[in-house]
């Protein structure tokens, strides 16, 4: 879990940066609009648009890049702690039995 901290603080700084990119490009088509040349506006409305896209594309691979790391750091804690109750049964079995009791203690309290 140490790696991916240095990884997710390049994801963030990437992402801040493709925003930042894809605003300066919006702001200029805005202020190309203020003086109406149609040239200049369709060039930067296609700068715009490929900008968005990229920014887009870029969103949805780390988003399935994330959610795939996710699921297997999830299927990983399984996995051990699966391992765990078949190599130590009767303290699963103990620590289950004690989390049913503070529960049940803590549901009889209302």
């Amino acid at each position: 879990m140490a790696n991916r901290a240095p990884h997710t603080h390049e994801t963030t700084q990437q992402l801040k940066e493709d925003l930042h990119h894809l605003t300066q490009t919006i702001e200029e088509l805005v202020s190309a609009t203020a003086d109406d040349s149609r040239s200049n506006i369709k060039e930067l409305r296609e700068k715009a648009e490929k900008r968005l896209k990229e920014t887009r594309d870029r969103l949805e691979s780390r988003g399935e890049r994330l959610y795939g790391e996710a699921r297997d750091s999830i299927e990983h804690q399984i996995n051990a702690c699966d391992r765990y109750v078949h190599e130590n049964p009767w303290t699963s079995i103990g620590i289950g039995a004690a989390v049913g009791v503070v529960v049940g203690m803590l549901i009889g309290r209302r």
